[in-house]
């Protein structure tokens, strides 16, 4: 490429519409158990909050040099404050961001001790949006879909994303003419038709198709992929597969690519990170490989992080500068 990444990638604008949350973390030192029941006492030395899931979607594409449209809804609780807090303090716009008077917005708190993780804490709401909501929800995304370059379906099955709602974003961000990748789940797996990338890890394929065959397996996992391609109508697909790195396809070629060597602290939000890259490659016009290659990079930086991080542009240039030398 004759321009850096952070050269192609700014200025884009990306719509990011999906379930987010806010991770929390409570970081401390264990040196006893409890007198009063055998669990690890924490000293408690800091708590950080940071954005997750399609806000993770959003802090990955803001720190890659474009610009995220983030378009979701939280509630009216503290912590749906504390996140609009954050994604302004960063620079990232919640003016679709819409706020509901019944519902929670998603959290986790997690409690750490030397780069292990002890516990983790959930508060949330997964049911469906109900029918105001969901037109609330329509009315802001039809606003962001006609300026979007590229759009992000970031489902963490937590009822943003339905299958009510699905169809019709992927058919207005069609009419404007706005390519889609979607990073999916079990629940509506199988409503994502007719987009550009689909991206799921392979545990959910295999779940999805409630396959029993091994799909370390070559042929069973292409055989897979055909039956995948057959119900969705896809143009790309785009497989995670943990430590033996990635799959991607189009209709003319695939490639599998292996993970590279990295010394692993954390996979959160590293398929967070993967979409993103992936997502703006796509953007930019790079061929199905060289998105998966500097996608499948970008995971492997992430991971070598505790916490949910997002990718560093700077890092990822010089470290696809070394690779490709």
């Amino acid at each position: 490429m004759q321009q850096s990444l952070k050269e192609l990638f700014k200025g884009k604008k990306v719509l990011i519409a999906g379930d987010i949350m806010l991770d929390s973390y409570i970081f401390g030192s264990v040196d006893r158990i409890s007198p009063e029941a055998p669990v690890p006492v924490v000293a408690i030395e800091k708590r950080e909050n940071r954005p997750g899931g399609a806000a993770n979607v959003a802090f990955n594409i803001k720190s890659l040099g474009a610009e995220p449209m983030l378009c979701a809804v939280i509630g009216n609780d503290a912590e749906g404050e504390i996140m609009k807090t954050i994604l302004l303090e960063n620079g990232i716009s919640t003016d679709y961001i819409f706020v509901s008077p019944t519902r929670k917005t998603t959290a986790k708190l997690r409690v750490m001790s030397q780069r292990n993780q002890l516990l983790r804490l959930d508060y949330e709401q997964t049911d469906d949006l109900d029918e105001a909501e969901n037109k609330q929800f329509m009315k802001v995304f039809e606003n962001a879909v006609k300026n979007a370059d590229v759009m992000i379906m970031e489902d963490y099955n937590k009822g943003l994303l339905t299958s009510t709602n699905i169809p019709e974003l992927i058919s207005l961000a069609h009419q404007n003419n706005v390519p889609i990748t979607v990073d999916p789940k079990k629940k509506n797996f199988w409503e994502y038709k007719n987009v550009e990338l689909f991206k799921p890890n392979l545990k959910e394929l295999k779940e999805a198709l409630n396959s029993t065959d091994d799909l370390t397996n070559e042929t069973h996992f292409l055989k897979a992929i055909r039956e995948m391609e057959a119900k969705l109508n896809n143009k790309i697909s785009f497989i995670t597969l943990s430590e033996r790195g990635v799959f991607i396809k189009d209709k003319q070629q695939h490639h599998f690519l292996p993970a590279f060597i990295r010394r692993i602290a954390d996979v959160s939000g590293a398929g967070d990170t993967v979409i993103s890259v992936a997502s703006l490659c796509l953007s930019i016009g790079l061929s199905v490989k060289e998105t998966a290659f500097i996608a499948n990079l970008a995971g492997g930086l992430v991971c070598e992080e505790p916490g949910v991080v997002p990718i560093n542009i700077d890092r990822l240039e010089k470290e696809y500068s070394k690779v490709c030398q």
